[in-house]
């Protein structure tokens, strides 16, 4: 399978890592492939630079966003909430039409203050602006609910917990649910939360994730639903 991951942070590396491992073909998407390559400071978050995470990962190769779309069958936006439809309207409808369009962002605003916000909120989502805006796209909410380490070993956290998937195409959803199977999860685990218009509640964990964080001190922690299966 040729994937595309949209977003060169902590996030999209973690995720095109992981892909590249069990033989996908995997390219990372960025606005400026040579820019991106050419940084050499760690981000405000203090990831390293991308190049350094690229010589370690060189089958991983960057492209533009547009490129990117083009070459992969199923998309993967790890992007910043707040770029997140810039980013996929540079990547262009023509090529993510008809392909399962795998969200994991969030739309957190950090303007008013830490801890972040979420804008939108409560009657509208993040991933249901992605369906609007390209409404010939499958797209499928998933793993925005944890850190990325988790997301592709879910096994750092002891015991039985959960992950979401959220979207209006059924056999999407059951690509996405292969997808997190082969990651580690156990299908068992995977909770279908229905239609896009769900991916609200699942943004919405968010800010209690922040708060447990801070509580914890440590982000190896997820969400487990009790009786849910």
């Amino acid at each position: 399978m040729r994937y595309a991951v949209l977003g060169t942070g902590i996030v999209g590396r973690t995720i095109a890592t992981r892909l590249s491992s069990l033989g996908h073909e995997v390219v990372i998407g960025t606005r400026d492939p040579a820019a991106t390559l050419a940084r050499t400071e760690p981000d405000a978050m203090g990831t390293p630079p991308f190049a350094t995470w690229h010589m370690a990962h060189a089958a991983v190769e960057p492209r533009s966003f547009t490129e990117a779309a083009a070459f992969g069958e199923r998309v993967v936006n790890t992007t910043a909430g707040a770029a997140t439809l810039d980013a996929l309207k540079a990547a262009g409808s023509v090529h993510l039409a008809g392909k399962v369009l795998i969200d994991i962002a969030n739309p957190l605003d950090p303007s008013r203050g830490m801890p972040p916000v979420l804008d939108p909120v409560n009657t509208d989502s993040l991933a249901e602006q992605i369906q609007r805006a390209f409404p010939d796209a499958h797209v499928v909410k998933t793993l925005n609910t944890m850190n990325c380490r988790i997301m592709v070993e879910p096994s750092r956290v002891a015991g039985a917990h959960n992950v979401f998937v959220s979207g209006e195409n059924k056999g999407a959803k059951q690509q996405v649910t292969e997808m997190l199977v082969s990651f580690g999860w156990p299908e068992s685990s995977v909770i279908d939360l229905g239609g896009i218009e769900s991916a609200r509640g699942a943004e919405m964990l968010l800010p209690i994730w922040l708060r447990l964080y801070g509580a914890l001190g440590h982000t190896d922690f997820n969400f487990h639903i009790q009786g849910a299966h």
